[in-house]
């Protein structure tokens, strides 16, 4: 039986918060090859090799599964996977033009809006989530989180503010607040497509627990599905400008480091999957509150990103006003994390510490 754990289902989104903060460094060993092509790697290896790999060890009848499942379920799951797939495509933009540190603040912070919210409202259930001790906490938890992610972003325009245009493009070299902007509003609104999509395949799990996957891994058949959509777009564009950039020869140019290109461009594939993997293994133990379980992970990352921009230098130089500024937010973000655990400690006292085994609630079950 596979028992709800608030405790280990937080730290599961914690840790997929991590990695999602991560995921881009191996990018910079990547040495001699246009943007599309270590993107197009990336893809290969993190939208498709490594979940099917890891579909077939953990629920091994997954195609099984996957066909038995409803066409609208599949098309749903795929097509908020492809639109994703749009924002995804932006996410390495908007991270060139705003840094590590307030790239994934911004753009973290409006996905986590539009994914956390949205499904609860469309499934008119936030109602429901008001009439409870536990839905309450859990709410302001999200609120205070989405205040600190605001925060966050105060502290990024105070930082265009005060440092000069040398220092912003020594610690980011294509620093441009403007564009990096736009990139961002775009980037995060569509990536939310993502949190729609895993949150689309109650049914897939359904029948994947029936089928004998085990409670804790029968999100990975609903990832598969979201990430071919995903996959679709990322495909199609880098070999658009392949062709368009005639750069496809960088596959075999004996002249770029290939064997490190192809290894570091796979291995960000490889973490920003975990994110996804720890997210649904998460969902899996936090039961009916697992709506906020996407506030917490965009939360976890912004607060890993921020911290890892500082360790790069790319908030040096800022007054002390700001760096203040930007501390608060992250004491503000770590105290919602607090409230959404204290949320799902109170749901697990108001079932007595029974154990969900089908789709939480935040799920969309589509027949």
């Amino acid at each position: 039986m596979n028992e709800a754990n608030p405790v280990v289902g937080l730290l599961l989104y914690v840790l997929g918060g991590l990695t999602g903060a991560v995921f881009y460094l191996p990018f910079k060993k990547v040495r001699g090859w246009a943007w599309e092509s270590y993107w197009l790697v990336y893809a290969v290896v993190g939208l498709f090799l490594f979940p099917w790999v890891l579909a077939f060890v953990v629920s091994p009848r997954v195609l099984g599964i996957l066909s038995a499942t409803e066409t609208r379920t599949l098309a749903f799951c795929y097509l908020f996977g492809a639109m994703w797939g749009f924002g995804g495509l932006t996410w390495g933009l908007m991270i060139r033009y705003l840094g590590v540190g307030l790239g994934l603040a911004v753009g973290s912070g409006l996905c986590a809006s539009a994914g956390t919210l949205i499904p609860p409202a469309f499934l008119g259930e936030l109602g429901g989530l008001f009439r409870t001790a536990s839905g309450q906490a859990t709410l302001l938890g999200v609120l205070i989180a989405l205040a600190g992610i605001v925060m966050v972003g105060m502290a990024g325009m105070a930082k265009e503010r005060e440092l000069p245009e040398e220092v912003k493009k020594k610690a980011v070299a294509e620093f441009d607040f403007r564009k990096g902007m736009m990139v961002a509003v775009f980037s995060g609104v569509m990536s939310a497509g993502m949190a729609f999509g895993l949150r689309s395949g109650g049914r897939i799990e359904e029948l994947a627990v029936g089928m004998g996957t085990s409670p804790i891994w029968k999100g990975i058949p609903v990832l598969v599905v979201v990430l071919l959509g995903g996959l679709t777009v990322n495909l199609a564009w880098c070999a658009y400008l392949n062709a368009k950039n005639q750069t496809g020869g960088d596959y075999t140019r004996a002249a770029a480091p290939l064997a490190g290109n192809f290894l570091f461009a796979g291995l960000a594939g490889l973490i920003w999957c975990l994110q996804f993997v720890f997210f649904k293994t998460a969902d899996a133990k936090i039961g009916e509150l697992a709506f906020a379980g996407w506030t917490v992970l965009m939360s976890s990352q912004i607060v890993f990103s921020t911290l890892l921009g500082i360790g790069m230098g790319e908030w040096r130089g800022v007054s002390a006003r700001t760096r203040r500024l930007l501390g608060a937010s992250l004491a503000v973000l770590v105290i919602s994390l607090v409230v959404i655990g204290y949320g799902n400690k109170l749901k697990g006292d108001e079932v007595g510490g029974a154990a969900r085994l089908g789709a939480p609630r935040s799920s969309f079950v589509l027949r």
